[in-house]
C-alpha cells in the first residue's frame, strides 16, 4: 500500500507534458461558472480504490471541470455517477454518487485508474502524452497484485490496456473492442471486460444505457464470486 502512495504521489507532482499541464491548470484558473467557489485541483488524477482489489477500471482520462476540479476519478460529474451507481449496485461502492473528495465514497474490492492522467483538451490525449503515462498504468498493475478483472471503459483505454500488456513483454493476440467482450488470458493474466465509456454522450443516445452497464457490472461479480480461492 505503501508503494502504491508513493505512486501516487510522483503522478501527481507529474508535469511531462507541455500541452496538459497548460489545459489543466487554465481550466482551474478560468473555471466553469458553476463552479466558481470551487478550489480546482488543476494537478494529474491519481488512481482510487481497494488497494487489495480484484476488479481494476481503467479509464481515458480527468475530464476538465469533473476529476480535473475534484482531484478524483470519476468524481464531479455525470459520468462519474453514472458509473459509481453502477458499481454501487454491484456491491463494488458503498454509495451511489460520487461529488467530492470527501464525499466517503469508498471502493470494494475495485481500483479505478486511466491511461491518462492530466484533463485533455477535447478529451483527447496525443499518441505521446498517452505514452508519457504509460509507465504509470504498468506500474499500477504490478502494485495491484490481485486483479482477477480488468474493465476498460471505452476504445482509447482498451487501446491503452494491450499496449501496456505488450509493454510488459506479455504476449497479446489481436483483440478487438467491443462492448461487453470478455477476452480471457492465461493466468495469472486477469481477464478483460470492454465496456463503453459511460460519457453523457454515450448515456445520452442510448448507446450505452443504465442496464447495459450494470449488466457488465452484474457480469464481473458473478465472475469474481464464483471463481475459486
Amino acid at each position: 500500500m505503501n508503494d502504491l502512495k508513493a505512486l501516487n504521489d510522483e503522478v501527481v507532482s507529474c508535469r511531462r507534458c507541455p500541452r496538459l499541464v497548460a489545459w489543466r491548470e487554465q481550466v482551474a484558473e478560468e473555471k466553469r461558472r458553476a463552479y466558481l467557489s470551487w478550489d480546482y485541483w488543476g494537478k494529474p488524477v491519481p488512481g482510487f480504490g481497494d488497494p487489495q482489489a480484484r476488479l481494476l477500471i481503467i479509464g481515458l482520462a480527468p475530464a476538465a471541470h469533473g476529476a480535473n476540479r475534484t482531484g478524483r476519478m470519476f468524481t464531479g460529474d455525470s459520468s462519474g455517477d453514472t458509473l459509481t451507481q453502477a458499481m454501487w449496485r454491484a456491491g463494488f461502492a458503498n454509495q451511489p454518487t460520487s461529488s467530492s473528495k470527501d464525499d466517503g465514497l469508498e471502493f470494494i474490492d475495485a481500483y479505478l485508474t486511466a491511461v491518462a492522467r492530466c484533463a485533455p483538451p477535447k478529451n483527447r490525449p496525443s499518441a505521446e502524452e498517452l505514452n508519457q503515462c504509460r509507465g504509470y498504468l504498468l506500474n499500477e498493475i504490478e502494485l495491484l497484485d490481485r486483479v482477477e478483472v480488468v474493465l476498460v471503459l471505452g476504445h482509447l483505454a482498451f487501446d491503452g490496456y494491450v499496449k501496456t500488456l505488450r509493454k510488459r513483454k506479455v504476449d497479446v493476440p489481436k483483440v478487438k473492442f467491443t462492448h461487453g467482450a470478455m477476452i480471457t488470458f492465461s493466468p495469472p493474466l486477469p481477464s478483460l471486460m470492454a465496456c463503453y465509456h459511460p460519457s453523457r454522450q454515450n448515456t445520452q443516445t442510448g448507446r450505452l444505457t443504465t442496464a447495459m452497464l450494470e449488466d457488465v457490472f452484474t457480469q464481473i461479480r458473478d465472475m469474481l464470486d464464483n471463481r475459486s480461492p
